[in-house]
């Protein structure tokens, strides 16, 4: 007899976004990536990224590439550029309304190339 385990394997996609040095220091970029808009923040000269989605539901419109990075009690966050709401990068939580979160994206930086994960 013979017996068959199920192994659910997981193969990620990276989608490549752009250089590093296209993201200038405690700013964000919007790239499509598989049909869903996504906003990829640099914080500081380093390779440290963090990718949200880029729709703020305060405003209902899709602004969060451009908020302003800075942190609040030293959780990294953008402030949206409209209402100025802030979520934090690495969940994606809400610091002004514990009820809203948005999504996050798995991001690295292979070489100097910055690249968002799809599955």
């Amino acid at each position: 007899m013979v017996q068959s385990l199920q192994v659910s394997d997981t193969v990620t996609t990276w989608v490549d976004v752009c250089s590093l040095d296209a993201i200038a220091p405690n700013t964000g970029v919007c790239a499509l990536v598989a049909g869903e808009q996504v906003a990829v923040f640099r914080v500081g000269n380093e390779d440290e990224v963090y990718a949200l989605s880029n729709y703020d539901p305060f405003s209902k419109a899709f602004v969060l590439s451009r908020g302003l990075v800075g942190d609040r009690n030293g959780t990294l966050k953008v402030a949206s550029p409209i209402y100025k709401q802030n979520f934090s990068l690495a969940t994606g939580q809400c610091l002004d309304d514990e009820t809203v979160k948005i999504p996050t994206f798995t991001v690295r930086v292979a070489g100097s190339r910055v690249q968002v994960a799809v599955s």
